[in-house]
């Protein structure tokens, strides 16, 4: 199928990308949504991915630079975090060019699972913060370093395993650990489209399209995190977990 940006393509798209920023600002794996329409638009698969990271970069940027402004993200407490994100991000795209993905592939699935069911079950995920049990510095180097490799190597549910850390290992309250798992998100999604545009599997205009959508929907699911906290937040990532879960498991099977 040959893409061509049409009046009704591009207004699919946008909506599209609306909502895929707004499920990704609450709980990740707005991707589920906007990489299937950009391939049932005739974007080729590797293209696909690159363009969606374009407008996955303005969504997560447009949620950060909302928590930031409302105070909720101190950037100078994590500028190491963002830094070994960043370089993870980048060493893992450039690695799964060489790597057998398969094993991973098997594993994802149940992975992802696990921590929609962490979020469901878990009587600790709520809005108050417990005891930080990593250092800044430690935790930058070994959660923010790996996460980051697997959004550059693989990519699903990367902002799940983000603020999974937050809340286990930093002691954050879900809302605060949603925001932060924003701002690495954001550092990864411009590592990896660094390595999509130095490739040129990137298609501007569509992606422009998208990222209007993408900001809309995420200053809007960046609202609701602040102001309904983790009565938003569990539900949606369950969800989205469990969604994420059943698509990678049909891949497999197709």
């Amino acid at each position: 199928m040959e893409f061509e940006l049409t009046l009704q393509v591009a207004l699919l798209l946008f909506a599209t990308a609306a909502v895929a920023g707004f499920i990704d600002s609450i709980a990740g794996g707005g991707g589920l949504l906007t990489i299937p329409a950009l391939m049932w638009a005739g974007v080729p698969p590797v293209a696909a991915l690159g363009t969606n990271k374009l407008q996955a970069c303005a969504g997560s940027f447009s949620a950060t630079l909302y928590f930031v402004r409302h105070g909720v993200i101190k950037l100078k407490q994590m500028w190491l975090s963002v830094l070994c994100s960043f370089v993870g991000a980048a060493i893992g795209a450039y690695c799964v060019q060489l790597i057998d993905t398969e094993l991973l592939m098997l594993m994802l699935p149940f992975l992802i699972l696990g921590i929609g069911c962490y979020f469901l079950f878990s009587k600790k995920l709520n809005d108050s913060e417990s005891q930080q049990l990593l250092t800044p510095t430690l935790f930058a180097f070994t959660a923010a370093l790996s996460v980051g490799f697997y959004d550059g190597f693989f990519g699903p549910g990367t902002g799940s395993f983000f603020a999974l850390a937050f809340v286990t290992l930093y002691g954050y309250g879900l809302a605060k650990a949603t925001a932060h798992a924003k701002l690495l998100n954001f550092s990864t999604n411009i590592a990896a489209l660094g390595v999509f545009i130095l490739s040129g599997h990137v298609y501007w205009l569509v992606g422009f399209v998208m990222m209007i959508g993408g900001i809309i929907g995420a200053n809007i699911g960046s609202r609701l995190v602040i102001s309904k906290g983790s009565q938003i937040i569990r539900p949606l990532v369950v969800v989205m977990s469990l969604a994420m879960s059943i698509k990678l498991l049909m891949d497999q099977m197709s």
